[in-house]
């Protein structure tokens, strides 16, 4: 499936342009689709986002605030946000059994749970997996990602993703300093050396075939060759849509992953780190709503002016959500016992809201899961992801020791498919 980069079109008449991108689509006639995995890294509080619950023994500081969903109110340190409500499927009752961050963001990424014997691929890696592209530019990206940057596992590291960090500065290493022929040189001298090596065993203990070095060399004189990597410059928008996101690093990166979608990359996150706040939670969580207000509602704008919404899928979330308690530092602690996230796009229903939390929940170990309505776990939020994608969550793959897995064990949560 080809897809078509940053101006392709934009020479033709609007007709044109129209049946254009209308034949850019795939075998099954659907135009490709993305994800874009907005990542809020620390535990973002469900309280003080989208499931207030205001005047309550848990509701903190934050008021409710009515959104373009009639009857639906989420916190009012989102307000730009709430006006946008009418194109997201909000699931308030997501459940986990990890509550530490490490093991928690590896179960949000890739939908398992961490096994000693293995390494699961992140989702966007199983998307590249899954999708043929002749894309000039890696496919999978990772923007301001932090500690735990998605991988390949055990698909191998040729589906990990490329980190770039604020899209305001432009990407090193990408003009050669000397003249084309000498670099020509450079590169056959090093092919010619590491040949050599390789027949004479000083590489030992390696297939050459599994080292990558030829692959990763052709693909970065391919990406540095590409008209493509354009998309990554968001100093080719207007100041005006820059401004919109919030021209934050966080929002210069979800600009970029919009131009990266729309040239054709399966895969961006973007992360969001800070949501850790066991002290001061409401001036923390309100001082990140303001940076996640303004990129979130213009993401979801611009994705629908440029006609990207409906093949892309959104999502908006981390690892786990806060205490319905507030400690006695003035903060939330950790919550995998009912939390939110957000979706939209691709395959899903609009203005829709599932599962809900209790106003007064138990918070005994033994009772917390009572205080959840309709609860999801990550591993059916994965499989439901997968298959508002196209891809089909029970494939089985074989891991490099042989042994079958499927994409996913969950259950697909039919119910916010449209």
């Amino acid at each position: 499936m080809a897809a078509a980069s940053v101006g392709a079109y934009s020479w033709l008449t609007p007709i044109a342009e129209h049946l254009a991108r209308a034949a850019d689509q795939d075998a099954k006639g659907r135009p490709p689709q993305s994800l874009l995995f907005l990542w809020l890294q620390g535990g973002p509080s469900q309280l003080e986002t989208f499931d207030p619950h205001p005047g309550t023994k848990i509701g903190g500081d934050v008021r409710a605030i009515e959104t373009s969903i009639p009857g639906v109110a989420i916190a009012d340190t989102l307000p730009q946000t709430a006006e946008q409500m009418h194109h997201t499927v909000l699931i308030r009752s997501m459940v986990s059994k990890e509550g530490d961050h490490e093991r928690a963001t590896y179960n949000l990424k890739t939908g398992w749970r961490p096994d000693p014997t293995i390494v699961h691929p992140s989702i966007g890696a199983v998307i590249c997996h899954q999708t043929t592209d002749d894309l000039e530019i890696p496919r999978h990206v990772s923007i301001l990602s932090g500690e735990w940057n998605p991988r390949g596992g055990y698909l191998g590291n040729e589906f990990d993703a490329f980190r770039i960090g604020d899209p305001r500065n432009p990407l090193p290493n990408l003009r050669t300093s000397v003249p084309v022929e000498q670099q020509q040189k450079r590169i056959n001298a090093l092919s010619q050396v590491v040949e050599r090596e390789f027949e004479r065993g000083r590489i030992r203990n390696l297939d050459k075939a599994k080292t990558l070095h030829e692959t990763s060399t052709s693909r970065a004189l391919r990406m540095m060759e590409s008209n493509q990597i354009s998309a990554f410059d968001i100093a080719n928008e207007p100041q005006k849509t820059i401004s919109a996101f919030g021209d934050t690093p966080f929002g210069r990166g979800c600009l970029a992953a919009i131009r990266l979608i729309e040239t054709g990359v399966r895969c961006v996150e973007v992360e969001l780190n800070g949501w850790d706040t066991h002290i001061n939670n409401h001036e923390l969580q309100s001082s990140n709503c303001k940076i996640l207000d303004a990129a979130l509602a213009a993401t979801l704008q611009e994705l629908e002016r440029r006609e990207l919404l409906d093949r892309t899928l959104v999502f908006c979330g981390g690892e786990f959500g806060r205490t319905p308690n507030i400690n006695p530092a003035g903060g939330r602690d950790h919550w995998p016992s009912g939390f939110s996230v957000l979706l939209a796009g691709c395959g899903l229903r609009k203005g829709h809201v599932h599962g809900a939390t209790s106003k007064s929940p138990d918070l005994s170990p033994e009772k917390r899961s009572d205080s959840v309505d309709s609860p999801v776990t990550v591993e059916s939020l994965h499989a439901t992801m997968l298959s508002a994608l196209g891809i089909n969550p029970t494939t089985e793959l074989l891991t490099p020791i042989g042994r079958p897995l499927q994409l996913s064990q969950g259950t697909i949560l039919r119910s916010i498919l449209r």
